[in-house]
């Protein structure tokens, strides 16, 4: 039995249940109602959008286009990253695109061709989604963490001093701030694991249940699923970390003006 289809009409009434959270966004005057309907708006679109190129992505089939593909996918994350943290674009877009880059290809070739074994490693059905997923619990952990990272030394600019001062090598300076950054980043994926199949029944499993696969099938793929994005988000962020610490500290360690100022923000919107 196959996946049943959603007709248009269909559609529209069952997004009529938005009614229900724009009414009390605007009952209760949180100043979010024209921000949702804009980002719902925009959600939809894009999903228009994305199923009408996928289809001939699908239809293709080529490793070229598909590659390519990724590289665009990296470069708007890369992007996304910079306007979502408050860190300067010269310090951030190369380090988080090569993160990017190595995680995605890494991991995400690890799983298609170690692990599905797939003959041709390159085949749109698994290689976008995969890639695709990959690439968005990437980019809100990195942008989480880094955030974190950063606002930490900035904050605590006196322990880190003082921890060079003691002999530490600029590595040992930066590894408390490295572990509150994982630590805020990776507790909600972690306690989001740890209670997945009781408390929560995830949406990749639910869309193969749903296209005809069987429960086992879909088990099998939701826990590798979790593998390779808890893998891939950490290993982008260490690289990330990694090289945009080369560029955010002199020569005697010091931490450089790395933050975007709010003039400069306003300046950039």
């Amino acid at each position: 039995m196959g996946t049943i289809d959603i007709s248009y009409t269909s559609l529209a009434i069952g997004l009529l249940l938005l009614l229900i959270p724009l009414f009390y966004l605007w009952k209760f005057r949180t100043g979010l109602l024209w921000v949702t309907v804009i980002g719902i708006a925009r959600m939809i679109v894009q999903l228009f959008f994305i199923g009408i190129y996928l289809k001939y992505l699908f239809l293709w089939n080529n490793p070229w286009i598909n590659f390519l593909w990724v590289i665009i996918m990296i470069f708007v994350a890369a992007q996304t990253a910079v306007a979502r943290t408050q860190l300067k674009r010269k310090i951030l877009f190369i380090p988080i695109s090569v993160g990017f880059l190595c995680s995605v290809v890494c991991v995400g070739m690890y799983f298609i061709a170690i692990v599905l074994r797939l003959e041709n490693v390159f085949s749109a059905q698994y290689f976008i989604p995969i890639f695709g997923i990959l690439m968005g619990n990437m980019l809100s952990s990195n942008v989480v963490a880094l955030n974190a990272y950063y606002s930490g030394l900035k904050r605590e600019q006196q322990l880190y001093r003082y921890l060079l001062g003691n002999g530490a090598t600029r590595a040992e300076a930066q590894a408390p701030f490295i572990k509150q950054a994982i630590i805020k980043s990776f507790s909600p994926l972690i306690a989001n694991i740890a209670v997945m199949g009781l408390v929560a029944l995830p949406g990749t499993m639910i869309g193969q249940i749903l296209g005809g696969s069987s429960p086992n099938v879909a088990i099998k793929y939701q826990m590798m699923i979790m593998v390779i994005t808890f893998t891939a988000s950490m290993l982008s962020l260490m690289i990330t970390i990694s090289l945009a610490s080369r560029k955010s500290f002199d020569a005697n360690g010091k931490l450089l003006e790395v933050m975007v100022e709010k003039k400069e923000k306003k300046k950039n919107r």
